[in-house]
């Protein structure tokens, strides 16, 4: 899942995750059970990850 790659790729803790997305520390340790999540909420996670990925890119290359 995207998730999951996104959490390792970046050591970003699961509940820290859910809490900051859905307000739900349990979101991802309930996806990895069977959670199943609605439109919305995947637009959200989704939206979340590539502003975190391209906040990260741009701190790496102002570093550079």
């Amino acid at each position: 899942r995207k998730i999951e790659k996104f959490l390792i790729l970046y050591n970003y803790p699961a509940t820290k995750f859910g809490r900051v997305v859905a307000g739900d520390p349990r979101l991802v340790l309930d996806m990895r059970r069977g959670r199943e999540l609605r439109a919305g909420m995947i637009a959200r996670v989704e939206a979340f990850m590539d502003q975190y990925a391209q906040e990260i890119d741009a701190r790496l290359e102002a570093a550079a």
